[in-house]
């Protein structure tokens, strides 16, 4: 790439000797909105060498490390070596500055009057910095502490984001958009600390699946097998999408220490996936009120103002008491009609975070009351998982993820399964690049006819980016089922309905 020249690199170091510090002077004695232009050039000019290539350019180096001393910032800030966590437990200030960092505001617009120059240089430090440990990764062998550090990294570019730590990565569940819960985070539409913009909700959905290919690749490099085998080690590893599915991929070859630690990160995973999908699906209430059955005559379904209102007749005024002679106390009891849910997952290997995702899922929905779920995994081998569906870790362990895609051998275990059509929702979860299209196509738009309530889904992970057959997607389009991708919550939502 080109690099600039000694002299305009050393255009933007700033002028010692001036009463500002800070080069060329304009009327308020301050430097002038083009050194601060300047200024900012070099740090990113820095920042796109460096990610371009490894080797250190001296002049942007020398250049850079002055603009950084000049305003004020840590030259550590210019080690590719020093996390943004070894940055800001040195310099605890700076923590607030991330937060929400790359969300452009008002003053970021084309044309906006008053953008403060300084501020733009300053910034710009603090973005090459998280930019540049999460996306130059280097090469070679990595280490655990190497995984940790960049994801703890990859944290900071999403809080510089407006999201929170391992929303985009798809790690806790989260997503581009309301945490899980309820909770802050961005909005589809790109909304963050400083308000919305919508290149910003263009950008989120791109860079999420970006940082997880990363990580997947810095997992890759690890050597895996030994880091399992030390629980020294083991214990530096902060389970993520991509760590799983390493994890379930090998664990095949793993046995005694390394087997142990390899299933204990895979259970903190589910667990905390669980934990987010578990309020999602407890937000809302499950079914009518059904006042043919007695309410509990516990406290905690007193009701206070109907037994004030009904008993009002007992009021004394000369004691000024109310006598109470009967309780009253709130229905709480639910009309549910008995549902089954079947879940097919594709577990080939493009479908990874999927199967993950739905056999939390289908584990939740298991526990509500009358509900009954089944669960089938296949590639061109089909897998009865109902016994297990209670314990996602179990489902897991017993997946066999990658090989071909033949989901005919996945219909012929759900078809019996249907007994009650009207009863029965079907959720197919694959790309749907199937082997036999026509044949499978045929007995899905047969379930669909027969009452059951047919979800063919695209992915269900934290991005929401996935590919779909367009063959199989224009069909179910046209049968009126038509193809559900994007966030998990999407499905969330279609199986509440369905089922309350």
């Amino acid at each position: 790439m080109t690099v600039p020249s000694e002299g305009a690199a050393a255009a933007a170091l700033p002028d010692r000797g001036t009463p500002g510090a800070g080069g060329p002077l304009h009327g308020d004695g301050g430097p002038d909105d083009a050194s601060h232009d300047n200024r900012r050039q070099v740090l990113y000019w820095r920042l796109l060498a460096r990610l371009f290539d490894q080797d250190e350019q001296a002049t942007l180096e020398s250049a850079s490390l002055a603009v950084v001393e000049d305003i004020g910032l840590p030259a550590a800030l210019l080690d590719p070596q020093a996390s943004v966590d070894s940055v800001v437990q040195r310099h605890p200030g700076l923590a607030a500055e991330f937060d929400d960092l790359m969300v452009p505001d008002a003053d970021d617009a084309p044309g906006a009057a008053g953008r403060d120059r300084a501020a733009e240089v300053r910034r710009a430090a603090l973005v090459s910095k998280v930019l540049l440990n999460v996306f130059a990764t280097g090469s070679g062998t990595v280490t655990a502490g190497q995984l940790a550090r960049w994801q703890s990294d990859a944290g900071w570019l999403e809080r510089a984001l407006g999201c929170r730590p391992g929303d985009l990565r798809g790690g806790r569940g989260a997503g581009a958009g309301p945490g899980p819960g309820g909770g802050p985070g961005v909005s589809p539409t790109g909304t963050g600390g400083r308000g919305a913009n919508p290149d910003l909700g263009r950008l989120i959905p791109a860079i999420g699946p970006e940082l997880g290919t990363i990580e997947a690749d810095l997992v890759r490099r690890m050597r895996l097998r030994e880091v399992l085998a030390d629980p020294k080690l083991a214990a530096q590893l902060t389970p993520s999408m991509s760590l799983v599915e390493q994890l379930l991929r090998d664990k095949g070859n793993l046995s005694g220490v390394a087997l142990a630690n390899a299933k204990s990160l895979i259970r903190r995973f589910v667990d905390e996936i669980a934990e987010v999908l578990r309020t999602q699906v407890e937000k809302s209430t499950v079914g009518a009120l059904d006042r043919s059955v007695p309410p509990k005559r516990v406290f905690r379904n007193l009701d206070i103002d109907r037994t004030i209102w009904k008993n009002l007749t007992n009021w004394s005024p000369e004691e000024e008491r109310l006598y109470v002679d009967r309780l009253y106390y709130r229905h709480t009891a639910r009309k549910t009609t008995p549902q089954r849910l079947i879940v097919v997952v594709d577990q080939s290997g493009s479908m990874v975070d999927s199967m993950v995702n739905c056999t939390i899922l289908a584990s939740i929905f298991a526990g509500l009351p009358k509900v009954d779920v089944h669960l089938v995994a296949y590639d061109t081998q089909a897998l009865d998982l109902t016994p297990w569906v209670h314990d996602p870790f179990e489902t897991l362990l017993r997946t066999n993820l990658g090989g071909g895609t033949d989901g005919t051998v996945a219909m012929n275990l759900v078809q019996p399964k249907i007994s009650e059509p009207r009863s029965t929702v079907v959720v197919w979860i694959s790309d749907f690049y199937e082997w036999q299209t026509e044949p499978l196509f045929k007995s899905m738009a047969d379930i669909h006819r027969s009452g059951a309530k047919f979800i063919p889904v695209g992915s269900v992970n934290s991005s929401g980016r996935g590919s779909v057959n367009p063959w199989f997607r224009e069909r179910f389009k046209d049968l009126g089922t038509p193809v559900l991708s994007g966030h998990i919550r999407k499905l969330v939502h279609e199986l509440k309905t369905f089922l309350t």
